[in-house]
């Protein structure tokens, strides 16, 4: 019975410890990370042949610095260039992903 009772109290914390885990990331990361990373790359630097494929400029670059929130929220909601609108997201969404990217360096 005590050892029932030990192994529960161990899964009791480790599934509360992987739920903290998860909330730990951000709406705008776990959104960026979903649907922008693959183009933008982790850091906000694109790869090589995606920059170069796709024309995406790093989020250090100054022609994306000077860029307002709302210019980068409607290029994500729109589309923009090669750029496809996001589809499936809502507004905050999009929204919490800007300030996300914006916060990169």
């Amino acid at each position: 019975m005590t050892k029932t009772i030990r192994s529960l109290l161990v899964l009791a914390a480790v599934v509360c410890l992987a739920g903290a885990v998860g909330f730990a990331q951000s709406g705008g990361e776990a959104t960026y990370k979903a649907k922008c990373q693959m183009c933008h790359g982790a850091t906000g630097t694109p790869s090589a042949g995606m920059a170069k494929t796709m024309g995406i400029k790093p989020v250090s670059d100054p022609d994306i610095k000077k860029l307002t929130a709302d210019q980068m929220f409607a290029a994500v909601k729109n589309g923009k260039g090669k750029m496809k609108p996001a589809t499936g997201l809502t507004d905050a969404q999009i929204k919490d992903a800007v300030a996300f990217y914006r916060g990169l360096k």
